[in-house]
């Protein structure tokens, strides 16, 4: 059987299946069992294609590689990665690198199985970005319920074939790399065949799809996201290596790591934060930004330090429906990502502004403020809609102030009172009634 793919080089043919099948068959598991060999498909006469390697383990527990080439030719990249993955490879159920190769060996078992009693092939998946497939809870966030609706990757379907292949190939590329203890940047599976691929997004989109497919965290993948947070302020930790780092010490902001309060978006505002030495004159702070959506990076530093310290929380944000969204990501998570909600959500976030009501308290100049496009207008409705705005009023008052006045302010609209008012003023005003803004926002 050949599934064909169309407008790729990609082809997979049962004896590649075979090959991985007998290559897995021949390998203790965790307690020595293996599934049977009588499930495995006879090999085919003859062929050659795009083969699913995987190398035969040395040892008993972690299957570790022997010493073969390095995935995606970053042998050199391994320590550096490794170094700023720094967290321990366990799944969401506590299991280590070898329930990571198990559940990878149970899909390709299931793939296998279906060859050989003739059938097609078939992968399912949760379906992500439904909303019904969701529930919210106030202590841990947006999460995906049990038993939700999933969506199927067939390889005898045209529309799926494709994606079917390709998902395939990357839990190849992400057994050698658990297999080995070596890391990779999604961005380096990505080139390693952009034709192939064709872009980041449908690289970005398998990976997550695979995560919650084993239920395992992505970063036990060992698939890392190139880091774009900093942070900044009374902080300091030890990486993986050894290796020190004082967040307090340094004259710019440090790159947040892979393992390691309030919350700051804007790189701009951030970076005049640091220039007019506002962590210090307000210490002890930690600034963390994500630049905009944060990554997953970044969202793990945030509930490190909530789960570490259970420090308060704060976020400053431009006073928009894109600010709004970037806040409910870091408290109650996104959509795409909840059932990695547990490792993610800090729910105990509040807001600390720019909020719309500031606006008018402050007699910004409405000159100053920027109109509503149809795009703002209809992602502030869907945030309105969503079911944890109804557990916090004092949001939902300042939503409706923002819909009702259909004007958007960025941060540094506060310079038109003063260059400095945001470090000077506004802020530690802010910061000042915080036990207030605990009991609600």
């Amino acid at each position: 059987m050949t599934i064909g793919v169309r407008g790729s080089s990609v082809e997979i043919q049962t004896w590649a299946l075979w090959g991985l099948w007998s290559e897995l068959s021949s390998m203790d598991g965790p307690e020595g069992q293996r599934p049977a060999q009588a499930m495995a498909p006879q090999a085919p006469q003859g062929g050659r294609g795009h083969q699913l390697s995987v190398k035969k383990k040395a040892g008993k527990a972690l299957r570790h590689q022997e010493q073969q080439e390095q995935p995606l030719a970053c042998q050199d990249r391994a320590s550096s990665l490794s170094r700023e993955a720094g967290l321990s490879c366990t799944s969401l159920n506590g299991g280590a690198r070898s329930e990571v190769l198990e559940a990878i060996e149970n899909v390709i078992q299931g793939v296998v199985q279906s060859l050989a009693q003739k059938k097609a092939p078939v992968l399912t998946v949760a379906n992500r970005t439904d909303w019904r497939n969701i529930e919210f809870k106030d202590s841990v966030g947006l999460q995906m319920i049990p038993g939700c609706t999933s969506k199927q990757i067939r390889s005898d379907c045209p529309q799926s074939a494709r994606r079917f292949a390709l998902t395939l190939k990357i839990l190849s590329m992400i057994y050698k790399m658990v297999q080995s203890n070596t890391y990779a940047t999604k961005r380096d599976i990505y080139y390693s065949d952009t034709q192939l691929f064709g872009s980041q997004s449908v690289v970005d989109q398998i990976i997550n799809d695979i995560s919650c497919m084993l239920k395992i965290p992505r970063r036990s993948l060992h698939v890392l996201a190139t880091t774009k947070g900093f942070v900044a302020g009374n902080l300091s930790f030890t990486e993986e290596d050894g290796t020190k780092v004082n967040c307090t010490c340094s004259a710019t902001a440090v790159t947040v790591p892979s393992n390691v309060q309030g919350i700051k978006k804007k790189d701009a505002t951030f970076q005049r934060l640091l220039d007019d030495d506002f962590f210090n004159k307000v210490s002890p702070c930690i600034m963390i930004t994500g630049r905009g959506i944060p990554d997953l990076n970044t969202r793990l530093l945030v509930r490190k330090l909530w789960d570490s310290f259970q420090i308060p929380i704060f976020t400053l944000m431009d006073a928009d429906p894109h600010g709004v969204e970037i806040m409910c990501v870091y408290k109650y998570g996104s959509v795409s990502m909840s059932f990695e909600a547990h490792h993610l959500t800090v729910p105990s976030v509040k807001w600390l502004g720019l909020l719309p009501s500031d606006l008018k308290r402050l007699n910004i100049c409405k000159d100053a403020l920027i109109p509503f496009t149809k795009q703002d207008e209809n992602k502030l409705a869907s945030i309105q809609k969503r079911p944890y705005i109804a557990c916090q009023p004092l949001w939902k008052r300042e939503l409706e102030i923002m819909a009702a006045s259909k004007l958007k302010a960025e941060i540094q609209v506060l310079t038109s009172l003063s260059s400095d008012y945001l470090s000077r003023v506004y802020l530690p005003n802010k910061l000042q009634f915080a036990a207030e803004l605990q009991k609600g926002m």
